[in-house]
């Protein structure tokens, strides 16, 4: 297991967009606690093997995000299975691992394998769309997917998924003060953090947030969101 206890910050980084060893290496040496490997479309073994060589060259921690099995490759610290709690496709909630673990299963070092229970939150994000989210969730809801997550799938992760989009602070908040009542679930949060306000806002109500986008649009700004160690 990953030491992510005391993750604040971790950038995610996409296969299948570009990015210069100069930025990368601004990336790497930013300050941030890991880099996140994973992307929904485009994600392929030959693009996740030459981005992870590159990351390597770094001393932090790099997990891949498993997005499909065809792109799961040896070399990372840590693997994160996505299970999408509020997916209305049973193709995306439970199949896809099956068949993995079916084909894999007795060669998965599952001691560095880790599911992560996501709650996808906006409903024009590619991850909605591909895995049919149903989005329009009450705070009472998200409560309810992270309660499952904790205590019936015992699952070390719960992620409020935004992606592409700035998520509601308030709710982010409320959802992590109730959960971290009753269990010690860790909390990530990404989507939309494009500037230092926006990640300390999140970081209120957060473990962990997790910066994405950014990088490729505007990679100060990105660099910014970056937490300053006291």
């Amino acid at each position: 297991m990953i030491e992510s206890k005391h993750w604040r910050h971790v950038f995610k980084l996409d296969p299948d967009k570009p990015i210069s060893d100069e930025e990368l290496e601004e990336v790497c040496e930013s300050g941030t606690d890991a880099i996140i490997v994973g992307g929904t479309y485009g994600v392929t073994d030959e693009k996740v093997i030459e981005l992870l060589g590159r990351i390597r060259r770094y001393a932090l921690p790099c997990v891949l995000e498993v997005s499909r099995k065809e792109a799961i490759v040896p070399g990372f610290d840590h693997y994160f299975v996505p299970l999408v709690l509020n997916a209305s496709n049973p193709e995306w909630i439970l199949k896809p691992h099956h068949r993995a673990v079916k084909e894999f299963g007795t060669m998965i070092p599952w001691e560095d394998v880790s599911v992560v229970g996501y709650c996808v939150l906006n409903p024009r994000s590619a991850v909605a769309e591909l895995t049919h989210s149903e989005t329009s969730l009450s705070f009472e809801d998200v409560v309810a997917y992270g309660r499952l997550a904790a205590h019936m799938l015992k699952v070390p992760y719960f992620y409020l998924e935004y992606s592409g989009t700035l998520g509601d602070a308030r709710l982010v908040r409320e959802v992590y003060q109730a959960l971290k009542r009753e269990t010690d679930i860790h909390l990530f949060y990404g989507g939309g953090i494009t500037t230092g306000s926006h990640a300390e806002a999140m970081l209120n109500g957060a473990d962990t947030i997790v910066v994405g986008n950014v990088i490729y649009e505007d990679l100060k700004q990105a660099l910014q969101t970056v937490p300053q160690r006291k």
